[in-house]
């Protein structure tokens, strides 16, 4: 069997202790020096290990404070279709949903537009807030396409995520998405919701997702800032 890179024996350490709670959030890392050797290993490796795991989002490196360990920072590809739910389990995080609402009702004016819908068209309304690790990190809304999935029910699990709804009881494959994100403040209910100040910074991210019959789902995501980064990946120039 090949023999394990050090910074790669370095990285899965390291991302386990922070993890487990070793290097909490908001904590600084020992020096590099210190690294050294607490994992026995050279000054590249520990700068290698930490490289990985910071465009991961699990730290954040400033020049002349140190390397800080983040807040829930998960960082989400947008050059592929995923989900906030798949998101935050890659990263080890406990997901649960904290309440869920589904109802069937005429599509909204927007909605119809956003799905191509006719008037009088219905879609299924569902709504419900994310937590990771108990904290509440996000509240979701979605509108179903009522005609693409005729009766439709969302199964009530430990976590309930749309996506794999449609894929794991419906057999329904998202084929593309265009998703918008904007800067909001949080409203006194959001407050509330996601247990943060009123007026604390969220990421709203408005996403219509496609199968190959056309629209079948708009999303609308409210996530805690300071607890979740979208990460993008780009290739050469236009």
């Amino acid at each position: 069997m090949a023999k394990i890179p050090a910074y790669k024996r370095m990285y899965s350490s390291l991302k386990k202790d922070i993890q487990e709670g070793r290097y909490m959030p908001g904590a600084f890392l020992p020096t590099e020096s210190e690294m050294e050797s607490i994992y026995g290993v050279s000054r590249t490796t520990v700068r290698r290990a930490i490289g990985i795991l910071t465009n991961e989002g699990y730290l954040s490196v400033t020049q002349g404070r140190g390397t800080q360990v983040q807040d829930i920072s998960t960082s989400q590809h947008l050059n592929k279709i995923t989900s906030f739910t798949e998101t935050l389990r890659q990263r080890g995080y406990q997901v649960s949903t904290q309440g869920l609402a589904q109802e069937k009702v005429a599509a909204p004016d927007f909605i119809r537009d956003a799905l191509s819908l006719k008037e009088g068209d219905q879609v299924y309304h569902i709504q419900r807030v994310q937590c990771a690790d108990g904290k509440p990190v996000c509240m979701m809304e979605d509108y179903l396409a009522a005609n693409q999935v005729p009766g439709f029910v969302l199964r009530e699990r430990g976590c309930v995520s749309v996506y794999a709804c449609l894929e794991e009881d419906y057999g329904i494959l998202l084929k593309d998405a265009i998703e918008h994100i904007s800067a909001v403040s949080a409203s006194f209910t959001q407050s509330q919701i996601l247990r943060i100040p009123v007026g604390a910074p969220l990421l709203h991210s408005r996403r219509i997702a496609n199968t190959e019959h056309g629209a079948l789902i708009c999303s609308s995501l409210y996530v805690v800032a300071e607890r979740y980064e979208y990460q993008i990946y780009q290739v050469g120039r236009a």
